[in-house]
């Protein structure tokens, strides 16, 4: 199953697709990580990326796809993928088309506010780049409990280094949200339209979550 999970920054791609992932048996291959793979490796294609990164921006489309074509023709993305981060235009969903048949769209989605303190309390392992948030939310019936690493500042998968991406500061947040808004959000009719939407609100952690999108998209754990 070739899947796109879509949302505002913070909403919980990431850490939803991380667990999604393996209990379908495909991969969940998120833009930003491969392009902080390769900043991270000092690579041509990695000091481009980080200059668009620092200032908050979307990476042009051709940097995207020229990885990520690259990453869907890996042996373990055969049967399927879960995509996080991409596409982020109708231009870039137009060009995804034509390397990539979609079974469905995930439209996560969550209050600003809450996705602000979400994402500013989010840590991730500089290694392995494992997801963490210091964030207890409370508000209504929604309950979004801390991802807490057992031990402080020390990844649990592979024991790296854990900090704040620098742009996931609040006033950096407010801009992301913003270009969201502009860039991204026109995806959801576009996808609407082709009838792959599947819509679903934020309504507690992963463990709520996760059933609750294998159920939307009418997937099996393996």
């Amino acid at each position: 199953m070739k899947l796109v999970f879509m949302g505002p920054p913070g909403v919980g791609k990431g850490t939803y697709a991380s667990r999604v992932g393996p209990k379908m048996g495909i991969p969940h291959i998120s833009t930003g990580d491969l392009f902080r793979e390769e900043m991270k490796n000092e690579t041509e294609l990695g000091k481009k990326a980080k200059e668009y990164y620092d200032r908050g921006d979307l990476v042009p489309d051709e940097l995207v796809l020229e990885i990520l074509k690259k990453r869907i023709s890996q042996p373990d993305a055969q049967k399927g993928f879960i995509l996080d981060g991409f596409p982020r235009t109708t231009a870039q969903a137009e060009a995804l088309e034509k390397i990539a048949d979609l079974d469905a769209v995930v439209n996560i989605q969550l209050e600003e506010e809450i996705i602000i303190e979400k994402i500013s309390a989010r840590r991730i392992c500089r290694d392995c780049g494992e997801i963490y948030n210091l964030a207890d939310i409370h508000k209504g019936d929604l309950h979004m409990p801390p991802l807490l690493p057992k031990e402080e500042g020390k990844c649990d998968k592979c024991g790296g280094e854990i900090y704040q991406r620098s742009d996931e500061k609040p006033e950096i947040v407010k801009g992301r949200l913003k270009l969201y808004e502009e860039k991204t959000s026109p995806l959801i009719e576009y996808y609407r339209d082709k009838g792959i939407l599947k819509d679903i609100e934020v309504t507690g952690g992963p463990e709520i979550m996760v059933p609750k999108i294998m159920e939307l998209i009418g997937a099996k754990s393996e």
